[in-house]
């Protein structure tokens, strides 16, 4: 793996290049990497070379390190042509895009096929202070999910949850009801992991149940107002329901320091029976359990979508539908012209085959199609492991219509199991059904500078209030307290602001 040294030495020498570069047959770009960098000789990239029409001089830089690398560039005068921006909202790219670093792209997509934006909600997200300054990369816009032991629903006899209600009884009963026939009292109901990161923002189980129960998804406009998601009656029905799982011991004990990253492990080692969360978990967990028994791994994920409140209203969690940027650099893309070419470039890179090269591969050295499916092959070729390698680790992040796991304009990788294959079906229509009552959040595509500002210190303060209540160390009336602290911190402020622009963007 490269270090940050070796990278930002990558980056001196060929972030820069000659005025003109862009327009002519070759492009800088800085790229994420989840893996070992690819040979610039390697079949992959001649591929990819070769459907472009030109040679690219790629800085793979570590997903761990990108956005500190990220910061480093945007400080220097060594943009690459094209890079990409995982957060287009952090202030390093507010301020160089707003100074004129990048291209405003806003209305200059339409004459690309396959650049023009596939979803107007995404495209709106996807704006940076109200402008688009980059090409964002295509995701779900819902993949919000419930994910369940469909073996213990079995041995109960539960059916399916549809409310809110229901979820509460499953888990009452798979904490009390011996799911897995063992005759002990060892599992629980819902694996519940620790709030993720600082803000309300987060499209976490907390986040989900908050919107099953009418908020706002971070924030929402009431009676012409902004608020945010934990300032409305409905959010204190939700955070009862959320105690109450928890007082009731239906959730994992440790839920306020759990890791996500072990969040599979206590449903697959037959803890716990609920996750929350993205739609393609269902895949992972299939995957874990065919490693453990490749006979009964189909016989035990079950998946609904978003669940309706007891009053039978349903409102669902949406995703932003993208997943950072594909941004232009004025640097070297210094004409209409030039841009023009880098467009197109991106233009060939998004069409049908651009996708399948940089998600599947090479139809015909490492996989092959059946029945719309890609199925790998040739896969104990050193040379096929090192396309497969290159493409599931670097090449898959040049995209800009698909994702590992999500297909887009590639194709689906199959599923051996007919369990499999109908969930890959259940999940696309779940997220099609979904998106008709999902709650959108307005400020997406606008800045508040208070909140650039002041966000570190302000934004730790609702969630940790929360946090502490459903632990039981704070009081309904001491939360409020705690919330209206954020108000008098700077909370008004960046509300007014948020407001201001999205009244402003919509006119």
């Amino acid at each position: 793996m490269l270090t940050l040294s070796a990278v930002l030495l990558a980056s001196a020498c060929s972030g820069g290049g000659e005025q003109g570069q862009a327009g002519g047959d070759s492009l800088t770009m800085m790229v994420p990497l989840f893996g070992t960098a690819p040979n610039p000789k390697g079949e992959i990239q001649q591929a990819v070379e070769k459907l472009i029409g030109k040679k690219l001089a790629i800085t793979w830089v570590p997903n761990a390190e990108y956005n500190e690398k990220t910061n480093v560039v945007l400080a220097s005068d060594k943009l690459p042509d094209v890079m990409v921006i995982q957060d287009n909202k952090a202030a390093s790219f507010v301020k160089a895009a707003q100074a004129g670093a990048f291209w405003d792209l806003t209305d200059k997509l339409d004459t690309y096929p396959n650049l023009k934006p596939k979803s107007e909600q995404a495209w709106i997200n996807s704006k940076t202070d109200g402008k688009n300054y980059g090409i964002y990369r295509v995701r779900p816009l819902l993949r919000s999910a419930v994910v369940l032991r469909k073996d213990w629903l079995e041995k109960l006899d539960l059916k399916l949850p549809e409310t809110t209600d229901d979820l509460y009884e499953i888990a009452k009963a798979f904490t009390e009801k011996d799911p897995d026939g063992n005759g002990k009292k060892d599992t629980y109901g819902m694996i519940l992991p620790k709030w993720p990161g600082t803000g309300f923002a987060a499209s976490s189980p907390y986040n989900a149940i908050d919107v099953w129960f009418g908020t706002p998804n971070n924030y929402g406009m009431r009676d012409g107002k902004l608020v945010p998601e934990f300032d409305v009656p409905e959010f204190w029905e939700a955070q009862k329901y959320i105690k109450k799982f928890i007082d009731e011991g239906l959730v994992n004990a440790d839920w306020a320091t759990f890791d996500t990253g072990k969040w599979n492990d206590p449903f697959v080692q037959g803890k716990g029976g609920i996750i929350i969360d993205v739609n393609v978990r269902a895949g992972q967990l299939y995957d874990l359990f065919k490693e453990l028994d490749p006979k009964t791994y189909d016989q035990k994920v079950a998946m609904v979508g978003n669940l309706k409140r007891p009053d039978g209203k349903k409102f669902s969690l949406p995703f932003t539908g993208f997943n950072g940027i594909v941004a232009i650099s004025k640097q070297n893309v210094r004409t209409e012209q030039q841009l023009d070419a880098v467009l197109r470039t991106l233009d060939k890179l998004a069409s049908k085959e651009g996708a399948v090269l940089v998600n599947n591969g090479i139809e015909g050295r490492n996989f092959k199609v059946e029945d719309g499916f890609a199925v790998k092959i040739n896969e104990q070729d050193p040379a096929i492991k090192t396309i497969n390698n290159d493409v599931e680790k670097a090449f898959i992040q040049l995209g800009t219509t698909a994702s590992l796991g999500v297909a887009g304009e590639a194709y689906e990788w199959t599923r051996e199991s007919e369990a499999e294959r109908a969930w890959l079906k259940q999940r696309d229509e779940l997220m099609n059904l979904d998106l008709q009552t999902a709650v959108h959040d307005p400020s997406l595509p606008v800045i508040s500078k208070t909140a650039v500002e002041k966000g570190a210190t302000l934004n730790p303060i609702p969630t940790d209030a929360r946090i502490k209540y459903l632990a039981g160390e704070l009081t309904e009336e001491q939360t409020k307290a705690e919330f209206k602290r954020w108000y008098d911190g700077g909370g008004t402020q960046i509300l007014a602001e948020l407001q201001t622009a999205i009244a402003n963007l919509g006119g």
